[in-house]
């Protein structure tokens, strides 16, 4: 059986193309950020150590939370050139819950559910211009969903 070199190299490349965002997904992987202990570790890791306040973040989420497992938190940022906005739940036992890049011209809104084992100020991070912003909210939770 004679194999088509034409064939193969189009398998190859096909191949490759499939891998290529998997590839990109790992190189945007902030290992020191999701593994930190403490929000200040998280906050260093993502190089924003002294961010400004932000009225310009919103944050939308249940003054309570009756369940921890699942928080719908939603967070608009209204400054001007975001390009990542990242959520900081403080006494998780991993505060880095999430962290989302925009490119230009892309709206700086997310929605999510996020998990809290106890009640702690969630904060929300917006990277513009070369620049960290910050806004803060309190959610209380009456059921713990870190496992309590």
């Amino acid at each position: 059986m004679r194999i088509n070199p034409i064939r193969r190299s189009l398998v190859a490349v096909l191949a490759a193309a499939c891998l290529k965002p998997f590839a990109a997904l790992a190189a945007t992987w902030n290992k020191d950020g999701f593994g930190a202990k403490t929000a200040a570790d998280a906050l260093k890791a993502l190089g924003a150590g002294n961010p400004l306040p932000s009225k310009d973040l919103l944050i939308e989420a249940p003054q309570i939370a009756e369940n921890g497992a699942v928080v719908p938190i939603e967070i608009t940022s209204n400054v001007p050139g975001t390009t990542s906005i990242a959520v900081l739940i403080d006494k998780n036992p991993f505060p880095l819950v999430a962290k989302f890049d925009f490119t230009a011209g892309a709206l700086p809104f997310v929605k999510l559910n996020a998990k809290m084992g106890e009640t702690s100020d969630v904060r929300v991070i917006a990277e513009a211009g070369g620049k960290h912003y910050v806004a803060t909210q309190e959610i209380k939770v009456t059921v713990g969903g870190c496992g309590g």
